[in-house]
């Protein structure tokens, strides 16, 4: 497996992939357009966001979206991970693991000493993420009415 920055053909793939990586990340509670999606990717890449995916044999298995933010309080910045996701086929592979550790070491090499992200309580990754030393820091609550 190889763990690269993708070239622009890669993340046209990787873009007409979001939706269902949103779809699967909401858990099915938003199921976005293509263009939906473009939009929201775009504006991350164009702050300075990032794709980093992983390879076998020249095809895409997965990736994350890393980045940078700033915590809402305090003005802190802090690296982010805004995106992860694993083609179906390619899953129970340890691709996630890999993608993530790789992506906590980038952002640590590109000076962040925090990194966040946010997750559907439920999502399957949050194991991954314990397994990696992330914590529950905040809540976010609904009540539908």
């Amino acid at each position: 497996m190889d763990i690269r920055k993708p070239n622009d053909v890669e993340i046209e793939k990787i873009i007409a992939l979001s939706p269902q990586a949103i779809f699967e990340g909401t858990l099915g509670e938003t199921e976005p357009t293509i263009e939906k999606a473009k939009q929201l990717v775009k504006s991350l890449l164009k702050k300075g966001c990032y794709y980093l995916i992983s390879t076998e044999n020249n095809v895409i298995t997965g990736w994350i979206l890393l980045g940078g933010s700033k915590d809402q309080f305090s003005d802190k910045k802090l690296g982010f991970i805004y995106e992860l996701f694993v083609i179906e086929e390619c899953r129970g592979k340890g691709i996630s693991k890999q993608l993530i550790s790789t992506g906590i070491e980038q952002l640590k090499q590109e000076g962040y000493s925090e990194i966040r992200l946010s997750v559907f309580d439920g999502n399957q990754a949050i194991k991954i993420y314990e397994n990696l030393g992330f914590k529950n820091r905040t809540i976010s609550m609904s009540i539908s009415l």
